[in-house]
């Protein structure tokens, strides 16, 4: 291929910008001392056909290294990598090596098709064929139709968390293309089916798929959660069609659009707390090769180590002033670009932590992305903690910040499995755990409300094992976490007992049903509708294949308990009274002359706070609007059928709505078919929950 002439260009914006005369490629490196830029004619091909010299005077502006290549408009489809070189690799930090070619941080769309992670440093087997490689595009003409983000009421949220690859990767998905962003597209019916109102999609920017313990990838297994992000400004190769083509954006705008026709906002899971270069051990993609003084967390006793809060290895230097900015605008790029409607950011305590490592409230890259234009209507999830001991569920710094409420679901796990002297805290946590955030003026949409996610016990394993059964994984069963509050209920794993099964699937219709009651935003795991096992797997981030993904012919198999999910999420949805911001506090309400929200026991108006061995709980929720039923809500996860007092109505007349004892189309019931009911009292079973409607 001709190479192509070059002139000095600009350092702003960073990466590789193409226009109508040709493309511009800046990169940030403060410490380099030499750049070059090679260019190649196909992402697959072995040797560049231009290598660039960067002048370290015309070339460099402060802190960035720029270049002007004449004439390259991107619709030729080249792909590039950089090589720099600096002070002496090693101590104090620097990690520059010329033989190494780097993946450009800013890349719209990255190839890891000639990529192979066993390369190290010392193994002096640097060639071109082991790197990651960056795509030059064209200029932005995606069509998008009207399209913008949907803005959806935070209460009104019901969340969904899938993983893209997995939810139609199975052979039983239909898809024409599995595993994609496009097989996403082709199962918006089903979800619009069930009634979530978000997906919560686990990473999606470009990962490396080979990072994971040697012993792992000895056996075969490769990085299937995607927390091993490298390029957070390019989609994930591996969920595209045609990944050498460049079509990374337009894909997953594709999937946008069709999700949002369908009314269903778009959250990603965002890993901003490390990269996929891991520890002193792990490969130099990018930024240890451009910056790893700046961009990560460094040993002061030595820094050629790096601080680990995030347990893979390395931790990001979120509040550096370069990092900050490099965050923001990758948020800001795809709320502009891709539409997206919120972020869950992986281990964000870390965000919170200052240069030095010490948490910090008032940390800029926090308070920064709370305040950004463009993300004023972008909803933020954080997960309050790292493996560095920092966990701040109801302390997160800022005041938009929802957070996955891990005391919820550790509470409700211990509750509905009959752990007595819960009842006082469970009023709390369903009423939206104003002891968390009510004193510093969020509201209950500042909680996430889950039971199970992507890490952990699946639903239907939470009650079906009492261990994790991780041997699968090749770490000798280590890894995981132990405390998982579950309960296989006398038998470990799967059974034919059918008292047993029927145990567990009342057990888990519970979890749901306390799930689709509680004040805050609800996130149901991918798969729990319909009874999805990992076969006692709580840590499933290496297994890319069928013990992980979605199997859609479970809902055949396993339909009562989708009709209960999507039961209960219609139940939900109807009721405004289940969704509102503010806390409720007993105070009598001018619609139904009655209080927002009353609490009892086996008898009306006592429950049984102090009495430690209670496993029962009941409260009356008054409805908010005149069209709406006000509604009673019984919990009993005791051994024993109770009979618990229902409140006299004047005007009304309690209908049984649902009843997770009941077997499938009685389980929950259509209020068009509800019966009514005129005893004081009603008998609930044990482990199950009943919800009556006024009417």
């Amino acid at each position: 291929m001709k190479p192509y002439s070059v002139s000095i260009g600009h350092r702003n914006p960073p990466g590789a910008t193409a226009g109508e005369d040709g493309t511009n490629f800046s990169i940030f490196s403060r410490h380099a001392t030499a750049v070059q830029l090679l260019l190649y004619e196909k992402p697959d091909s072995i040797s560049p056909f231009q290598i660039i010299d960067l002048d370290p005077v015309a070339n460099r502006n402060f802190f960035f290294w720029h270049v002007f290549v004449e004439g390259m408009t991107g619709q030729e489809k080249i792909s590039y990598t950089w090589k720099v070189d600096g002070p002496a690799y090693g101590d104090p930090g620097y990690r520059f090596d010329p033989s190494i070619e780097l993946l450009d941080p800013w890349a719209r769309a990255v190839t890891d098709v000639m990529w192979q992670r066993k390369y190290t440093r010392e193994s002096k087997e640097a060639k071109s064929t082991t790197s990651m490689r960056a795509m030059v595009l064209p200029g932005n003409s995606y069509h998008w139709e009207g399209d913008k983000p949907l803005n959806q009421s935070p209460e009104k949220e019901i969340i969904y968390e899938l993983h893209v690859g997995g939810f139609t990767r199975h052979p039983s998905s239909g898809v024409t293309y599995p595993g994609t962003f496009s097989g996403i597209i082709e199962k918006v019916p089903y979800l619009q089916d069930l009634g979530v109102t978000a997906v919560e999609l686990l990473p999606v920017m470009a990962f490396d798929e080979q990072d994971l313990p040697d012993k792992a990838r000895d056996l075969g297994l490769q990085n299937y959660w995607g927390y091993a992000t490298h390029s957070f400004f390019s989609p994930h190769p591996g969920y595209c069609m045609n990944p050498l083509s460049g079509s990374h954006r337009d894909e997953f705008r594709d999937m946008v659009k069709a999700l949002h026709r369908a009314g269903i906002s778009v959250i990603l899971d965002v890993v901003y707390n490390h990269t996929a270069e891991g520890g002193e051990d792990g490969p130099t993609i990018n930024f240890k090769g451009l910056m790893n003084r700046g961009f990560y967390h460094l040993e002061e006793h030595d820094p050629r180590l790096y601080k680990n809060y995030s347990g893979c290895g390395n931790t990001v230097n979120c509040n550096h002033p370069l990092v900050g900015r490099f965050i923001i605008e990758s948020l800001e790029y795809w709320v502009r670009e891709f539409h997206v409607d919120g972020f869950r950011f992986d281990l964000a305590s870390i965000l919170a932590r200052g240069e030095d490592g010490a948490p910090m409230y008032h940390a800029p890259v926090v308070w920064n992305i709370e305040f950004s234009n463009i993300l004023a209507n972008t909803r933020l999830f954080a997960e309050a903690w790292d493996a560095g001991g920092l966990y701040l569920v109801g302390d997160f710094p800022g005041f938009r910040w929802a957070e996955w409420n891990g005391r919820y679901r550790d509470l409700v796990r211990q509750f509905i499995k009959g752990d007595p002297g819960k009842v006082a805290e469970l009023a709390t946590r369903l009423t939206g755990s104003s002891d968390l955030y009510q004193s510093s003026g969020r509201f209950t949409t500042n909680s996430v409300n889950f039971i199970t996610c992507h890490d952990g016990f699946t639903l239907y394993d939470l009650v079906s094992y009492n261990e994790k059964h991780n041997q699968a994984n090749g770490e000798d069963n280590r890894d995981g976490d132990n405390q998982n509050h579950s309960r296989n209920y006398g038998v470990e794993g799967a059974t034919d007992d059918p008292d047993v099964n029927a145990l567990r699937l009342k057990q888990v219709k519970n979890f749901m049903a306390v799930l689709m009651l509680s004040q805050g935003v609800p996130m149901i795991l991918a798969g729990d509708e319909v009874l999805r096992s990992q076969r006692g797997n709580n840590n499933c981030y290496c297994q890319d294949n069928a013990l992980s993904w979605f199997d859609w012919n479970l809902l055949e198999k396993n339909q009562e308990m989708f009709y209960f999910t999507k039961g209960m999420i219609q139940l939900r949805k109807r009721h405004p009274c289940l969704m509102q911001r503010q806390y409720l506090s007993g105070a009598i309400t001018d619609i139904a002359k009655m209080q927002d929200i009353a609490w009892h026991g086996l008898k009306l108006n006592k429950p049984q706070w102090s009495d430690l061995s209670s496993r029962v709980l009941a409260c009356t929720l008054s409805r908010v609007e005149s069209e709406e039923e006000d509604l009673h809500i019984m919990f009993n996860m005791s051994e024993d059928s109770l009979s618990m007092e229902l409140p006299v109505l004047e005007e009304r007349t309690w209908h049984l709505a649902v009843d997770t004892a009941r077997s499938m189309s009685l389980d929950i019931i259509n209020p068009k078919q509800q019966q009514a009911t005129k005893e004081n009292c009603i008998q609930v079973c044990s482990h199950s929950v009943i919800v009556c409607e006024s009417r």
